[in-house]
């Protein structure tokens, strides 16, 4: 509850009528079939860094398999997409692909963003959270923290997260609870997220448990995005409530979604990558789908423009047909 009213603290009357614009827009996008957009995004995906200390097997990053360049977001950078996006963003992820917390000045992009009153959060493995690692990430205003935990032995964990100790994991989430003590504060909201697998799925309970001893605000139970699954992948959860794919008659599965030709987040988000390209969204992870750089155009240009504009044409008409949609989970009855 505390941290949906951080989140409604930060409208202003342009932030809801930039609200209203985009959704207004995006009906008439879906039911009318209008490709154009009225308003900025009110949310925003910045990735801090491609790099990971991790290898996940569904993971591009982590597996090394980008064919766009490994680096990390530079501060002018994100202060040049902080200025051009406008005052109707109030929300922003700073994560993408890889590891938040590699990047060294991964604060100071959350500081740049506080100073518009914008909410934001990011997502980590949890490795480099150390005592004074902890204690900047409270300072800097952080609103949100999503701890990656996929497992609650070293065994069921690592069997996802290749290369990584769960014991740091814990260890990371103690020095941010102890922090938020010892400085007084309630941010950032704090959220165990697992990833439901075959080998995990049993320790849900438990999860629940650890939680609320180490004085974690939520626990957010996730469903594994896999690109082999026509056939079956061993990564599926037994348990069809975790899963973002069913199970067909003839044995093989598809997607539980039936996604039609419509996307809210074509409307009310965008995805920067660490060098200022922008894509449709957290699916296109090797940013396949450029629709303009803002090292090149503005960003009025770019979101009001011929390839933005074909881009949300083709989700409204043939969105079956985008390569990036084929796996996306938006629309599917899962508990994410």
């Amino acid at each position: 509850m505390k941290d949906t009213l951080n989140i409604i603290r930060k409208l202003t009357f342009k932030r809801v009528w930039n609200l209203f614009l985009l959704k207004g827009s995006y009906l008439l996008g879906r039911y009318l079939k209008l490709s154009k957009v009225a308003g900025a995004p009110y949310a925003l995906s910045i990735e801090p860094t491609t790099a990971c200390n991790l290898g996940c097997p569904e993971c591009p990053s982590g597996l090394k398999q980008f064919t766009r360049k490994t680096g990390r977001l530079q501060l002018d950078m994100n202060k040049k997409i902080l200025d051009e996006v406008g005052s109707g963003v109030f929300y922003i992820n700073y994560y993408f692909q890889g590891e938040p917390y590699l990047h060294p000045q991964f604060t100071s992009l959350i500081q740049e963003a506080k100073k518009r009153k914008i909410y934001t959060a990011t997502s980590t493995n949890a490795h480099f959270l150390s005592a004074k690692k902890a204690e900047e990430t409270v300072t800097s205003g952080l609103d949100r923290l999503i701890i990656s935990i996929d497992g609650l032995t070293q065994n069921t964990y690592e069997n996802y997260r290749i290369h990584g100790k769960l014991e740091k994991v814990i260890e990371g989430t103690r020095q941010i609870v102890a922090a938020k003590r010892r400085l007084k504060s309630t941010t950032p909201h704090l959220i165990f997220q697992f990833l439901v697998v075959r080998q995990n799925e049993h320790e849900i309970e438990e999860l629940h448990r650890l939680a609320n001893e180490l004085g974690v605000d939520e626990v957010r139970l996730k469903s594994v995005q896999v690109y082999d699954y026509k056939n079956g992948n061993e990564l599926l959860p037994s348990d069809i409530r975790y899963s973002r794919y069913k199970r067909n008659r003839d044995g093989t599965y598809s997607l539980k979604a039936k996604t039609g030709n419509h996307c809210w987040r074509m409307w009310s988000s965008t995805v920067f990558t660490w060098d200022g390209i922008l894509v449709p969204c957290c699916f296109d992870k090797d940013a396949q789908h450029q629709l303009g750089d803002l090292k090149i155009h503005s960003f009025r240009k770019i979101w009001f423009g011929e390839k933005y504009t074909a881009m949300r044409k083709a989700i409204i008409t043939q969105r079956n047909q985008i390569d990036i949609c084929t796996n996306c989970s938006e629309g599917a009855k899962v508990w994410v």
